[in-house]
């Protein structure tokens, strides 16, 4: 027998049930497997620049176009999702993602880039990314934010399972060969589990519900809509610029220190870790304080957090920093999404989250690739990262203002704990 609606505590019916978080721990794990995928590049950063001429811009910049490809896939297919419905959109993630392993296994530059930027990242994790993040917002009103911080830590879970088996793999096998491996396994993971657990959403809301949002053509923060989101979506790319550093160079950044290529993606692993951990409690957190001041703790963390990678050069010390920087950074992704399913209206989440994680993971992409780039320009790491220490301040500066324009307008989140206490 399905479970009764949950019941808000200002007196409002919840539209969540059990249903709900089946559908969000299974896209959790279907996110969990496909970001392994991209991951496969970063893990392999020097045997394939070795493979092709020795410059690290090619394989950076593959990691970067997944990145890129993702954002723009996530707009095309969250309209696609909206026709056709979650299930075959994820299905088609599961099969492009085996496709362009077996792509970027070829060979050559050419093929290693353009598998990455349209086979996974655009037609791959871009229909696994926004447009789950998006239906998985739908099935959710009270405890949206922890929902959307279980679901978008799959990236997290797929970097603490695959770096030290890629590691291995590509050790073992050759990256080549490791890439072909793993899409299959993939496919043969993603495709039933999305065909098994993910279904239509609830109906939409009624107009003035919790669950339905602010009225459509409200402004947002004292500022046109588009406006509005426009601000948020750039604070979002300012921010992914340094959180991608770390992320794509770490196990490199390692071996310039000559630390093992296997203690360098054991520490990517644990930052991972932290990050998931970090990520449902700032969920929660975000649940009680709203997403856009989420957003602004978690920005100041992180530039806390890159700056000691700069002052870091030993390896105790690099493992104490990783794990402390998943900790900071861990919750601002899905606080931005939480943020705009809490100022906009619902009947425009389709278009508005894949919009923001657009904007999102082009700053990741960014960040990537200014990473190997500036890289092969100094010959070191330490340009890169003060240059996302930067953008980072700049980032917590935008979103600090922002925040300052909520002055009269509680949070939902805030509202309905108010509620409960009284």
């Amino acid at each position: 027998m399905p479970k009764p609606p949950l019941v808000d505590p200002v007196g409002e019916a919840s539209i969540e049930s059990r249903a709900s978080w089946t559908i969000a721990w299974s896209i959790t794990a279907i996110m969990g497997i496909a970001y392994g995928a991209p991951l496969m590049v970063v893990i392999g950063l020097a045997p394939i620049a070795d493979a092709m001429g020795g410059q690290r811009g090619i394989p950076a910049l593959a990691s970067s176009l997944a990145y890129l490809g993702s954002g723009a896939g996530g707009v095309l297919m969250g309209l696609l999702a909206a026709r056709l419905g979650a299930r075959r959109v994820a299905m088609i993630g599961g099969a492009m993602i085996a496709a362009g392993l077996a792509l970027a296994a070829g060979g050559a530059a050419w093929q290693l880039l353009l598998a990455h930027a349209v086979c996974i990242g655009m037609f791959g994790t871009g229909a696994l990314f926004a447009p789950m993040m998006t239906h998985v917002s739908l099935f959710f009103d009270r405890r949206r934010g922890t929902a959307l911080a279980l679901v978008s830590s799959g990236q997290y879970v797929a970097g603490v399972l695959w770096p030290s088996v890629f590691e291995r793999m590509i050790a073992a096998w050759g990256w080549q060969r490791a890439m072909v491996v793993f899409g299959l396994a993939a496919a043969a993971a993603i495709l039933p589990l999305a065909f098994w657990a993910l279904r239509r959403p609830p109906p939409a809301p009624l107009p003035g519900s919790k669950a339905a949002g602010p009225p459509v053509g409200q402004r947002v923060l004292g500022l046109p809509p588009n406006l509005a989101q426009g601000l948020i979506a750039a604070a979002s790319f300012l921010c992914c610029i340094p959180m991608a550093m770390p992320a794509a160079h770490l196990v490199a950044f390692c071996g310039d220190l000559g630390i093992a290529a296997s203690r360098g993606a054991l520490m990517l692993s644990l930052l991972l870790a932290a990050a998931f951990v970090s990520r449902q409690f700032w969920g929660a957190v975000a649940d009680r304080i709203g997403g856009l001041t989420t957003v602004l703790i978690g920005g100041v963390c992180q530039t806390a957090a890159m700056t000691a990678f700069l002052a870091t050069q030993d390896e105790a010390g690099l493992f104490l920093v990783s794990i402390l920087y998943g900790l900071g950074f861990g919750g601002i992704v899905p606080a931005y999404v939480l943020a705009i399913r809490e100022l906009f209206p619902a009947a425009e989440a389709h278009w508005r989250v894949p919009a923001l994680l657009l904007v999102s993971l082009s700053g990741m992409a960014a960040g990537a690739w200014l990473g190997g780039a500036l890289y092969d320009a100094w010959g070191s790491y330490r340009g890169a990262f003060a240059f996302g220490i930067a953008a980072n301040l700049v980032q917590v500066a935008l979103v600090l203002w922002l925040t300052t324009r909520l002055t009269g307008r509680r949070p939902q989140a805030v509202t309905a704990a108010a509620g409960a206490a009284q």
